[in-house]
């Protein structure tokens, strides 16, 4: 039986919370939506959150675009996380902040396999 490592799950992890937040964000219960208009977005802004955290997911799905959708992952997070630093809701900075730490480790390990392999072909 072979084994897996935390590097081939993580990226896999991450595209099931992106998948999540998305879902959470298109659908937009009414907290979610009020939030939205409370910090300044416009009324449809959560379609905008809810897509760009379904193609991160995409992207982090396969090994050919997963460094894109690491780098797209920690851009919307490091978006959110400002969204609610800046209006103080510090406890709602959590998961931006550990998902945009996870994004730069899948981004990291994508990018040395990615120059291991080319090194060696």
């Amino acid at each position: 039986m072979s084994r897996i490592s935390w590097r081939q799950v993580l990226p896999w992890v991450l595209a099931a919370f992106f998948v999540v937040g998305s879902l959470s964000n298109i659908v937009a219960p009414r907290s979610i939506f009020e939030e939205y208009l409370k910090w300044g977005y416009p009324h449809w802004f959560h379609f905008v959150t809810g897509s760009l955290e379904l193609t991160t997911a995409v992207l982090l799905a396969r090994a050919r675009t997963r460094l894109w959708g690491a780098m797209l992952g920690c851009a919307v997070m490091l978006a959110a996380l400002a969204t609610v630093t800046l209006h103080g809701e510090y406890g709602h900075g959590v998961a931006p902040l550990v998902a945009a730490a996870l994004s730069t480790v899948v981004g990291w390990i994508t990018w040395r396999t990615f120059n291991e392999r080319s090194r060696n072909a």
